[in-house]
């Protein structure tokens, strides 16, 4: 079988590419995925150059990321300025660049291998792939989607690890697990018995188990109106749009409430203070921030997000802000929460003197740039502690999220996925989930068409509001759990699991020798 998939090696690496992200969210594939990873090692080990080698994890690369990104071309369907096919270039164009990462940890796998893979060439390709995928995560800004390590959610003990030793090194692990698969099929059962055993035992000492409800807390109530982007089109799209958000917000009890609404939702300027007043032509901000507040109890406070706008020294607009507040009963607004990583040609338009005379504008609509905000931060919200906020994208940095100086008891998601398509969704999700687990914290998720949820600090859905619905997901609020490893030290320890393999293979090699 490996004779035959070596005589088309190009072709073979390609498809495996391709079939291998139905590992990932909605398909879920994740043993499939694994066998693909197992061929991407053969065919990177069987290659007579380092640029043969480079090649074939290209080309792996360019069909992962292929089909693993075309939730990005959903995005083109609402832009007047661009064509809806130029999001399928887009989509192909992201791959042809993601695609070197593969590469990289291709060839430096290739210069570990031997006559026959073994253990050692499989530990290096593992710490190949932690520093090539850390790197896609922070080079030119960043773009760390559906890491290696999140295949392991439909296997709950596994995921856990994430906990311990961080997305990233999970992601090197799982690269192991596909090489002993290899090692296996190479009739070397020694390494594939004692990774497997050794997994078996972490799922079943680390699964998290049944999450149990706690009546004593407060509540949480995340709010999914099912706005599609096409209904902003409308001329009362804003006050439409507030008053679903409203009815769906539920009415207050006798428990108090945390009330928290997708991103972006609040087409209103609620902050006091422009110098300019043709941007309160919509509504006086205290008359939108009076509807939010009547809605809540005695002891109730929302979350909730919109814009807001910067002005320089002469009163001239200079940028917006994508924001998230707290409002409280009386309609006070609390410390503000700007995003801090934009995305590139969605939220500002990178030399923009350059290209915006070429007619390239950015995803979102409007001329004015996003500014980004200081980084991780945890607002005081009364009543309900701390709460870090990471506003769409900026969760699925790991690492990048949480304030370590000041420890937030929750982290408030909330996201704009009617963009993403019918794959975009359940793959945001499930980064979301990996950061809970990471960091111990619960995570409140909410998005205008789905997938909302309350997810508890073990990465456990409490409750959720499934795609294209509408409706609100109420439950105890989850406690947060005592900081893991990786809250403590974060990707250090990717670091920390890259030296070891690294170290574990050189060692392994001079033994044979």
């Amino acid at each position: 079988m490996l004779a035959r998939i070596s005589r088309y090696p190009r072709t073979i690496a390609f498809a495996a590419g391709l079939v291998s992200a139905t590992g990932f969210a909605p398909l879920s594939l994740w043993p499939l995925a694994l066998i693909c990873f197992a061929v991407l090692l053969w065919l990177v080990h069987q290659a007579p150059s380092l640029k043969a080698a480079l090649l074939r994890g290209w080309l792996f690369g360019v069909g992962h990321f292929t089909l693993g990104n075309n939730w990005i071309q959903h995005a083109f369907d609402y832009q007047d300025k661009m064509p809806p096919a130029l999001g399928y270039v887009a989509v192909v164009l992201l791959a042809l660049y993601l695609a070197v990462y593969p590469a990289m940890a291709a060839g430096l796998a290739w210069r570990f291998r031997r006559e026959t893979p073994d253990l050692a060439y499989v530990l290096a390709a593992a710490a190949a792939w932690i520093a090539t995928e850390y790197l896609r995560g922070t080079m030119f800004t960043g773009y760390p989607w559906s890491p290696l390590g999140v295949l392991w959610l439909p296997v709950p003990g596994i995921a856990q690890l994430a906990a311990w030793l961080g997305t990233y090194a999970l992601s090197g692990i799982t690269l192991l697990v596909a090489g002993t698969l290899l090692l296996a099929a190479r009739r070397s059962f020694a390494p594939a018995v004692m990774v497997t055993a050794t997994f078996a035992a972490a799922a079943l000492f680390l699964h998290p188990g049944v999450p149990a409800s706690d009546p004593g807390r407060p509540l949480v109530r995340v709010v999914q109106p099912n706005i599609d982007q096409q209904v902003w089109s409308q001329p009362d799209a804003t006050q439409k749009v507030l008053a679903s958000l409203i009815s769906l917000s539920g009415v207050p009890g006798a428990v108090p409430r945390l009330v928290v609404w997708p991103e972006g939702m609040v087409n209103y300027y609620i902050e006091d203070g422009y110098p300019d007043r043709r941007f309160y032509y919509q509504g006086d901000p205290r008359w939108v921030r009076g509807r939010i507040a009547a809605m809540l109890g005695p002891k109730d406070m929302a979350l909730i997000g919109g814009n807001a706008l910067f002005f320089d020294q002469q009163g001239e607009l200079s940028g917006a802000g994508n924001s998230v507040w707290p409002v409280d009963p009386s309609g006070m607004l609390g410390t503000r929460y700007d995003k801090a990583h934009l995305v590139p040609y969605g939220e500002y338009l990178p030399m923009r003197t350059l290209l915006g005379p070429l007619g390239l504008a950015r995803l979102v609509m409007g001329d004015v740039d996003y500014v980004p905000g200081p980084g991780p931060a945890a607002i005081p919200v009364p009543g309900f502690g701390n709460v870090g906020v990471a506003i769409c994208y900026e969760i699925i940095f790991s690492g990048s999220i949480v304030d370590r100086a000041n420890r937030p008891d929750l982290i408030f998601n909330p996201s704009n996925d009617a963009w993403f398509g019918r794959w975009g969704p359940p793959q945001h999700l499930a980064q979301a989930r990996l950061r809970a687990i990471e960091e111990g914290l619960p995570i409140l998720r909410a998005t205008p068409t789905g997938i909302s949820a309350v997810i508890d600090g073990k990465g456990r859905l409490l409750a959720s509001v499934a795609a294209g619905q509408q409706g609100a997901a109420e439950v105890p609020l989850p406690a947060p759990l005592a900081p893991t490893l990786f809250a403590r030290l974060g990707n250090l320890l990717a670091l920390a699991a890259a030296l070891v393999f690294v170290v574990s293979a050189i060692a392994l090699r001079r033994r044979t020798r």
